[in-house]
């Protein structure tokens, strides 16, 4: 990813997530499928392949540990696209039960039944209305997992632990993406370094 990339990324706001979700309560599949990357930040073949199987309610978890993608016309699932991709996510709660709620409206849904049936085109066409309807600034699918990202960050949280939430093989894939969502943080270590000094 490295610098470059990181000029060319956009990510929402915890608030400009709820206007473009406000939008989207009208379209379950699509309010669902956005919820879960937004407070996941799996990708976007990483979302289409779960199953009802990786949904855990009771302990509320959700498992990554495949992949999809459409090619000639062809849907294929495979492995995914690290070792370190494969991961067990924790989810929040409220997530839990958008995910219940969207599960019990799904016709006769197997464990092994894709959850999503539907391809990225799918994912681009309904962030482009979500967009248009919320008046939000336009993003990439892709960059839904940015937001998570920032949004852990802002939490405080560590690089290892969003590194290991991503799937990132290596912190420092985490450090290089993300680094210049930190500068603020060193503000803040000098702030609190002053409280400590009588």
């Amino acid at each position: 990813m490295g610098k470059k990339n990181a000029d060319e990324m956009l990510f929402w706001t915890k608030d400009e997530f709820m206007t473009f979700t406000e939008a989207m309560k009208d379209r379950p599949v699509s309010y669902t499928v956005f919820m879960t990357m937004y407070y996941t930040g799996i990708r976007e073949g990483e979302l289409l392949a779960l199953t009802p199987a990786d949904i855990d309610l009771d302990k509320q978890t959700l498992t990554v540990n495949k992949s999809y993608q459409r090619l000639n016309g062809q849907d294929i699932v495979t492995t995914p696209k690290t070792p370190k991709s494969n991961r067990i996510i924790p989810i929040p709660t409220g997530l839990c039960d958008c995910l219940r709620e969207y599960m019990s409206q799904c016709y006769e849904l197997q464990p092994t039944d894709r959850l999503f049936p539907y391809t990225k085109s799918f994912l681009y066409h309904e962030m482009e209305y979500g967009c248009k309807a919320s008046g939000v600034k336009k993003i990439r699918v892709h960059d839904i997992r940015h937001s998570h990202a920032s949004l852990l960050v802002e939490m405080g949280f560590s690089p290892l632990l969003i590194a290991e939430r991503l799937g990132h093989e290596k912190v420092q894939t985490t450090m290089e993406t993300y680094s210049h969502l930190y500068p603020n943080k060193q503000i803040e270590v000098a702030n609190q370094l002053d409280e400590l000094i009588p």
